[in-house]
């Protein structure tokens, strides 16, 4: 099959992934599990190889002879968007295919609150989005970035790589700039950026010591910085943040933390129940003056306690979202317990 007609099965199929690998049919993820496309044969190598090679350039064939992969961006005529992974396995390429949606979704078709919304209107400090793989983090980037491009205006600066979503000037300018075309790294696109009179920055993923260290500055001296960490739970992604420094750092690094977090959203993405498709659960964290307190003298064990109690804040646990979804009949008890934090917990409280 063609590439062109597969990337259309992708679409016609809703389908969020597309997988291209040596000894396997092409395979789609339909919410969330995998499936080939019925009556194709297995891929051998020259298949995949041809695949990969159509969807690179020349400079993109060589970053995967020289690094064992590379990821792109990738339209699809004047219909869809995906974001492309080719990668070296056992000596064969593979291809990872995920479609990106033309739409932007809205805060409240997400499923987050009002509360998360006025986060996106305060001057300065820093958002993290925190999540597994899959779950929907960049999604959930892309729409607050279109609330903030539709309602507050300024100019928005973005690190990606790849760019996702592609957004156009609305009541705010907006610039998207991608790692090896436009920049080099994300710690020295952030430092440049600070000389673009950005309002609003978001930076692709905390990587290492230096981009952390260069968005917590960013967030400190004025703008509001976005960025995304593979954890699940406030506490974990500030531990996750000190660990990557040495202990002679940590300190200081706790006390710009303290002042500049804003907020730490985790999203885990569940089957739904009720009807084809998928449903996000999130934890959300405020940083009120306590939890600032937390972060500050090493107690983020008692940041979970705040936010069970942390209602009115507009905050909520993983596990009372994922609660609130089974009891709407939205997801199901087996996937309630696969995704809760804590099992026990979560069943008395169901029994209750």
């Amino acid at each position: 099959m063609e590439l062109d007609a597969l990337l259309q099965t992708v679409i016609d199929k809703q389908a969020s992934d597309l997988h291209l690998t040596v000894k396997e049919p092409p395979m789609l993820r339909i919410h969330g599990q995998l499936e080939p496309i019925e009556n194709l044969p297995l891929l051998n190598a020259k298949d995949v190889e041809q695949y990969a090679l159509k969807t690179m350039t020349l400079e993109q064939q060589a970053q995967v002879m020289e690094r064992g992969g590379t990821d792109f961006a990738l339209n699809y005529q004047d219909k869809a968007r995906f974001r492309v992974s080719v990668y070296k396995q056992k000596g064969n390429y593979g291809l990872a295919l995920r479609l990106l949606p033309n739409q932007k979704l809205t805060l409240e078709e997400i499923g987050l609150s009002e509360a998360v919304k006025e986060l996106l209107f305060r001057p300065r400090g820093l958002i993290l989005m925190t999540g597994p793989t899959g779950s929907g983090k960049t999604t959930t980037l892309a729409s607050m970035i279109n609330v903030i491009n539709q309602e507050r205006g300024g100019h928005i600066l973005t690190f990606e790589d790849p760019i996702e979503y592609l957004h156009e000037h609305k009541k705010g300018i907006i610039t998207q700039r991608e790692l090896g075309d436009d920049v080099p790294d994300f710690a020295n696109a952030i430092r440049s950026g600070l000389r673009q009179d950005p309002d609003v920055m978001m930076v692709g993923e905390m990587r290492d010591p230096v981009t952390i260290e260069a968005a917590i500055t960013a967030a400190e001296t004025g703008h509001v910085v976005f960025s995304t960490l593979h954890t699940t739970g406030a506490a974990k992604t500030v531990d996750r943040i000190l660990g990557v420094f040495p202990p002679s750092q940590q300190e200081l690094i706790r006390m710009q933390l303290s002042t500049s977090l804003l907020a730490v959203i985790s999203q885990v993405l569940v089957p739904r129940c009720d009807k084809p498709g998928r449903v996000a659960a999130f934890e959300i964290m405020i940083a009120t003056p306590a939890i600032q307190n937390y972060i500050r003298e090493n107690k983020t064990f008692r940041i979970l306690s705040d936010i069970q109690t942390g209602g009115k804040f507009g905050m909520i646990t993983l596990d009372m979202s994922l609660i609130n979804l089974y009891e709407q009949k939205i997801i199901s008890y087996g996937d309630l317990l696969a995704k809760c934090q804590d099992v026990e917990a979560v069943i008395q409280r169901v029994k209750s």
